[in-house]
């Protein structure tokens, strides 16, 4: 197993430290969600025209690659065409800087959520993928909403031809939301998994307190365990969620225990 950080954990930092910092920690990746003050990956400076040569060569030299890229396109809520838009744009920055993944959702929270419509987005989601397909990128539905409960979607991605279509599994929201321990979660959707998301907290599904890595009750390693057991050699992501929640630790702190809980956990497997 692979890891990453997102940078959704950083949201003050420039390109120049969040490399800087994944590099001296011996990360394997950087998971893109905003840099700096700009949320929407395409218009951030290091992916301009003027820019992705030199950010691309930078990746090469020190050995991390940018893990995925993480969208915000909701294709299951809100303005479908925007969603999808979006979400093509980021396919054709993937396709530039060599990335295999895209992170779409459903919905735009965690939790289920009324209004969703799963109908139109495992439409958006096929169309998507076929798109993506021809640049070898692989758009990943992320378990959030509705689609935090495994089985439903067990059902959506039973729908999906698509080769390049596959499953972003956060941890956290099955558990949290839906009260899934791993072991169903993987039974359902294990087949599409191709990328993690971990994150802890303590509370419910009503009351959701995020905790650095350890310090809540999600359970981490047996999802580990799980995933080593099935041979798993994808990322696993620390998502912390700072640049929602401000008051939440400082990234310099919070990424280097991710990195030293992860690989105590990865020695025990």
């Amino acid at each position: 197993m692979k890891l990453a950080f997102s940078t959704l954990g950083c949201p003050g930092w420039s390109w120049n430290e969040i490399f800087a910092t994944a590099k001296d920690l011996g990360l394997d990746g950087i998971e893109v969600r905003g840099v700096g003050k700009e949320m929407y990956a395409p218009k951030a400076k290091p992916f301009l025209p003027e820019n992705i040569d030199a950010t691309i060569q930078k990746s090469q030299n020190g050995n991390i690659e940018i893990s995925m890229l993480t969208s915000g396109a909701t294709l299951g809520i809100g303005n479908a065409e925007e969603a999808m838009a979006e979400a093509m744009d980021y396919v054709d920055l993937a396709a530039k800087l060599g990335v295999k993944y895209i992170r779409v959702m459903i919905a735009s929270h965690p939790e289920p959520v009324e209004g969703e419509d799963l109908e139109q987005g495992k439409l958006r989601y096929q169309q998507l993928c076929e798109y993506a397909a021809s640049k070898n990128v692989s758009p990943l539905i992320e378990t959030n909403g509705e689609l935090a409960s495994s089985e439903v979607l067990r059902e959506f991605m039973s729908d999906i031809t698509a080769e390049n279509a596959g499953v972003l599994w956060d941890i956290h929201h099955p558990y949290r939301f839906f009260e899934e321990p791993p072991a169903e979660t993987y039974e359902n959707i294990g087949q599409w998994v191709k990328y993690v998301h971990v994150k802890d907290s303590i509370g419910d599904a009503n009351n959701v307190q995020y905790r650095m890595m350890g310090y809540g009750n999600v359970p981490v390693f047996d999802t580990l365990k799980i995933l080593n057991d099935h041979g798993y050699e994808g990322f696993v992501s620390l998502e912390w969620v700072k640049r929602w929640n401000p008051d939440l630790q400082e990234p310099g702190i919070v990424f280097s225990h991710f990195v030293n809980y992860m690989r105590y956990l990865i020695n025990q497997l």
